[in-house]
């Protein structure tokens, strides 16, 4: 079985500290805690199989199929596999549209 090697991008990490943050405000400490070491073991558990992600559909709409995805309620891991790397994209919850993400993602 091989075995990939997960690369979690600035943009990710970025992600990923923003909704610690958010969570760390808004709720508790141990909820942010909680939330992180689930998108963690999740993005690190592509290590195997990573190719079980379904693909974003709104990026095979526009013709986009090179991205999966994996869901920790109510976020999405946004990966891409290459050769025998993974690439974290983006984690982003839900409930936001993820095209208004991108458009914004591409000004930055």
């Amino acid at each position: 079985m091989t075995k990939y090697n997960v690369v979690v991008t600035a943009a990710a990490e970025k992600d990923i500290v923003d909704i610690y943050e958010y969570i760390f405000e808004n709720d508790t400490p141990a909820s942010a805690e909680y939330v992180l070491d689930k998108i963690k073991t999740i993005s690190y558990s592509l290590e195997i199989e990573p190719g079980r992600g379904r693909r974003v559909p709104e990026l095979v709409n526009v013709g986009v199929t090179n991205y999966r995805q994996l869901y920790f309620k109510p976020y999405r891991i946004i990966y891409q596999i290459q050769g025998s790397r993974v690439f974290i994209m983006a984690v982003v919850d839900t409930r936001r549209d993820l095209q208004d993400l991108l458009v914004e993602r591409l000004i930055r």
